[in-house]
């Protein structure tokens, strides 16, 4: 990175005056706004500084404030989704950049996404945060819209007062984990960035988005990361808005916070990832220098296999995309080109490195599933062997766990006893064939689209 941040002032299409700013050098990176943004603050503060350093090293980074917030106009009638996308085109345009690649966090994964499909010949690479295709007024879920439109109450009366506690709730949303002075900090924030009205208007115009329709028609490389344990944006939102894009690639990280907080591995990680897939090899291995793990690890050892992409091939399995991901491996989606039909690909792609013990792990998880043939258990079709990488075929479900479910609203106490009972249906088939299902969780139950439990990854 070279210098401080330069601060820009451009125009929107409809007179709103955007302020924006440029730090480092080399290929562009443009960040496009997220809740909350002000460019001065913002590069002193315990959070975000360390994070635009980072995003800046070896690269140009382009932000911007959006409006209604930060150093742009605050006094303005349109907050739409709409004027959102044509801001960045503003800033965009105002920064004279021919083609970069772009990062949208949280509602700014929309806007970016949306920005991607209108000018595909600029956006070379884009990487979405904590992002996702619906706000929370569209996705059918009365709890949780009354949680919020009560978060909206507190924003309208507590925003703007001394007394800080209305505007820590907030903190504690979108940084579980920060410390007192990342809390004090992000408190402040939200006062210097905006009014409590503009702040619930924001508010009000995020949770209306919705681009669900718009995703298929992304064309741009796609990396979508996101955090498990994310209490603003259900970790289920961001492997639908990853499961929309073709070809999209998701990472899930494991924390709490929606706002990455610098020096958590979740925070490293999303650097790693976002390096290494924007081609930044040699920052990559100098982060891992530094003590950093993930995909930097993953650029720098030499020897591992490949990392899968769409069109690849396993046999006669063609990847589509990524599924999911955790700690013992990555799930794929695959069409078996024989037989003509979809398929969920189990991988542990470091069962070369593992030896012996994690390929007889994986056989062994097949061998139990494969005894099993109960409606509640998910069917295993195959296990098989490809260079460096043993997996496992299985039959694909579609819908979403009891954990996205949970931190979605959770579901009705006639519909939990249901489920219940179909859990321990399956539990008694396999128990009764001696298997015993060694990870039993609520990340490891299917609600799917027909409205039947599927118990997964028997190990």
């Amino acid at each position: 990175m070279n210098g401080e941040q330069q601060i820009h002032f451009c125009v929107a299409s409809d007179g709103v005056r955007l302020a924006w700013a440029s730090l480092g050098s080399g290929p562009a990176l443009v960040k496009a706004a997220n809740w909350l943004n002000h460019l001065e603050y913002d590069w002193q503060s315990p959070i975000w500084r360390s994070t635009l350093a980072e995003l800046a090293r070896d690269r140009l980074l382009v932000r911007y404030d959006e409006r209604g917030n930060g150093l742009s106009d605050w006094d303005v009638a349109g907050l739409s989704f709409e004027a959102f996308v044509r801001d960045l085109e503003a800033v965009v345009d105002a920064a004279r950049i021919d083609r970069f690649a772009l990062l949208g966090i949280s509602q700014g994964g929309a806007v970016a996404a949306a920005y991607a499909i209108r000018h595909p010949e600029r956006v070379s690479h884009l990487v979405l945060l904590g992002a996702y295709a619906r706000g929370w007024a569209r996705r059918q879920s009365e709890s949780l819209a009354e949680q919020r439109r009560a978060l909206l109450t507190l924003v309208r009366h507590g925003w703007g007062r001394d007394n800080p506690a209305f505007r820590d709730l907030f903190a504690s949303l979108y940084a579980p984990e920060a410390t007192p002075e990342q809390v004090a900090w992000f408190s402040d924030l939200q006062r210097a960035s905006t009014s409590p009205e503009n702040a619930a208007r924001l508010l009000t115009a995020f949770s209306e988005i919705d681009v669900t329709a718009l995703m298929p028609s992304v064309r741009t490389p796609t990396l979508v990361i996101h955090a498990d344990g994310d209490l603003v944006v259900p970790p289920a939102e961001g492997r639908l808005l990853a499961s929309l894009i073709p070809g999209a690639r998701f990472v899930m990280l494991e924390s709490r916070n929606h706002v990455l907080l610098p020096g958590e591995p979740a925070w490293h990680r999303f650097l790693d990832e976002t390096r290494a897939f924007l081609g930044d090899a040699d920052a990559v291995r100098a982060g891992a220098g530094a003590g950093d793990t993930g995909a930097a690890r993953a650029v720098a050892g030499a020897g591992r296999v490949a990392p899968l992409s769409p069109g690849d091939t396993l046999g006669p399995y063609r990847i589509v995309g990524l599924l999911g991901e955790g700690g013992m491996g990555r799930v794929f989606r695959a069409t078996d080109t024989r037989l003509g039909r979809d398929v969920a690909i189990k991988l542990l792609d470091k069962a070369e490195d593992a030896g012996a013990t994690a390929r007889e792990r994986v056989l062994r998880e097949a061998r139990h599933a494969a005894m099993l043939n109960h409606p509640n258990v998910c069917t295993v079709f195959d296990v098989a062997d490809a260079p460096g990488r043993r997996f496992i075929v299985m039959e694909l479900v579609e819908g979403r766990s009891l954990a996205d479910l949970r931190r979605d609203g959770g579901l009705a106490p006639g519909e939990v006893a249901r489920c219940g009972e179909q859990v321990a249906d399956a539990l008694a088939h396999a128990h009764e064939r001696g298997v015993v299902h060694r990870d039993l969780k609520s990340a490891n139950v299917m609600l799917d689209s027909t409205g039947r439990i599927r118990v997964l990854d028997f190990g």
